[in-house]
């Protein structure tokens, strides 16, 4: 269980950070909201993957994981990044 945690935190953190990568601009979020944005786009891309039935094409996997952590941070963003006002 506890190994599954790790995991989990380890693999939304890669994710997590690679959507931000891909994401252009600036991403005003901590590190907090994009382990999460990856460990939910890891968590939503395999289920996806086990529900079509391509679970085993790990490269697919991947891709549809990072294509979902690009959105989760995208949409992490716009609800919790920074707003910058000009007077």
């Amino acid at each position: 269980m506890l190994t599954l945690l790790i995991g989990a935190v380890i693999g939304g953190a890669i994710v997590g950070g690679l959507g931000r990568l891909i994401l252009p601009g600036r991403q005003d979020i901590g590190w907090f909201a994009t382990i999460a944005a990856g460990i939910v786009a890891s968590g939503v891309g395999t289920g996806i993957a086990y529900l079509l039935g391509f679970q085993d094409r790990t490269w697919l996997v991947i891709v549809l994981q990072l294509v979902l952590a690009v959105l989760c941070v995208a949409a992490v963003t716009s609800m919790l990044g920074k707003k910058s006002s000009r007077s």
